[in-house]
Parts: structure tokens; C-alpha cells; sequence
């Protein structure tokens, strides 16, 4: 999939636990898991705004496109 999610990378620049973002953000630490391994489908607006708000962070800085094979995708 060319969506890659960055939550790794913003987590280990503040330096926060998984468990603890899970938290701060109100979703458990198996969904927080689906979304930052790239496995989610969507996510919703109020989850991305949480982690931004969470991380201090803009949605650019937690997903990003790269080219490539897609996915069959019917606009």
C-alpha cells in the first residue's frame, strides 16, 4: 500500500510508550497496533486529530504517500 503510517517515528522522537499514547488518545493498544503497522483500512478524523494533538504534530508527520504499486482502488 503506498499510505505509510509514521507513528514509529514521531513516538520515538518524543519518546512515549505505545501503552501510553494508546491511552492519552482513548483507543485500545490492539487498534493503536493495526494503525501504526500499516494494517488499518481507515482511520478515523477524531483518531488522527488525538495524535496530533497527542504527538504535537501535524497529519503530514504521521502519514505520508509513496508511489508505487496500489491497491485496486475505485474512487
Amino acid at each position: 500500500m503506498p499510505i505509510v503510517v509514521d507513528i514509529d517515528v514521531m513516538l520515538a522522537r518524543r519518546k512515549m510508550p505505545v501503552g501510553e499514547l494508546a491511552d492519552r488518545i482513548g483507543i485500545t493498544p490492539a487498534n493503536l497496533a493495526v494503525l501504526k503497522n500499516g494494517r488499518a483500512k481507515a482511520v478515523r478524523f477524531t483518531t488522527l486529530e488525538a495524535l496530533c494533538d497527542v504527538l504535537d504534530c501535524q497529519p503530514g508527520d504521521l502519514l505520508r504517500w509513496e508511489p508505487g504499486e496500489a491497491d485496486d482502488v475505485t474512487a
